[in-house]
């Protein structure tokens, strides 16, 4: 059950800072730990504040902390262990911290940390996508989807994007090389031998995907992978849980600020309709992200 109400501050470590929060945004593992669908990966003592998405100001550094200072914008993704940021303030390591993107506003920075570095530890660590590769992303219109699209396409590989019918006028606008509706056609019939599938969506997707790639290629899956269908099809699964990175985040703040990265945002909400945030998240169909106001 979700409740608002107050909480006393917490103190902080002397290699954190102390945010205060401008902005969190909805991932689907806030409604799963929340539900307790998440409970065997992530288990945690409820009361419990949920949300690893911030951006904000810098309120106090810690005494081991010099990169930041008091009234610096920043934004994180942070422990998800930790007491989360649908907050006033969140205490956060300084090494999960980046100085947020100064081309935007502060409030839509906080859409960017898990998703971006999902998409991006998904593709470049799990699935070493390379120039000249490529690589078919299912859920394309999703938050992780519509970075892993722009990453993908900024490495130099051939993007291929499935989505519904109504985004894919969206996921071309994010330069993807072939979108394929999924509403009216079926991807395992037009794509073949691609060396990467990012799959974002599971199930059945999941399962006609293993035909497409080619032999000593990759499936990498944010949904948990079959390692059996991997074998049997003479390719590699992997499934990964994110880490959290200041020093990569900044260098996504920095395509950002190039304009080589664009944010998708479905529908903001204010701290205290946090309810009906997760509800839109839960139907599955959100494009891009949602925000939550502090």
């Amino acid at each position: 059950m979700l409740q608002y109400e107050d909480a006393p501050m917490r103190e902080i470590g002397p290699d954190e800072v102390l945010i205060k929060v401008i902005a969190s945004s909805v991932n689907p593992i806030d409604w799963k730990v929340r539900s307790g669908k998440a409970k065997d990966r992530m288990p945690v003592t409820f009361p419990f504040i949920l949300g690893w998405d911030v951006s904000g100001i810098v309120d106090e550094a810690g005494s081991l902390v010099t990169r930041f200072k008091k009234g610096d914008k920043v934004f994180s993704r942070s422990d998800p262990s930790r007491n989360g940021a649908y907050a006033e303030y969140i205490a956060v390591r300084a090494s999960e911290v980046a100085f947020a993107p100064s081309s935007i506003p502060l409030a839509h920075a906080a859409a960017v940390p898990l998703a971006c570095m999902t998409a991006w530890a998904g593709l470049f660590e799990q699935g070493s996508l390379r120039a000249g590769q490529s690589v078919l992303i299912h859920g394309a219109s999703g938050g992780v989807g519509t970075f892993a699209v722009q990453l993908a396409k900024l490495a130099g590989a051939h993007v291929i994007a499935t989505t519904s019918t109504k985004n894919v006028d969206l996921i071309k606008s994010l330069h993807a090389d072939e979108v394929i509706d999924y509403k009216t056609e079926d991807f395992s019939i037009k794509v073949k031998d691609v060396d990467m599938v990012f799959d974002t969506v599971g199930s059945d997707t999941q399962k006609k995907s293993w035909g497409i790639i080619k032999k000593g290629g990759v499936l990498v899956a944010t949904v948990g992978a079959d390692a059996k269908e991997a074998e049997a099809h003479h390719v590699t699964a992997k499934s990964f849980m994110l880490n959290s990175n200041g020093a990569r985040l900044q260098e996504i703040a920095g395509l950002i600020d190039q304009g080589k990265l664009k944010i998708i945002i479905e529908k903001e909400f204010l701290l205290t309709e946090v309810r009906a945030a997760h509800e839109l998240s839960e139907k599955g169909h959100s494009v891009g992200k949602i925000i939550i106001t502090v």
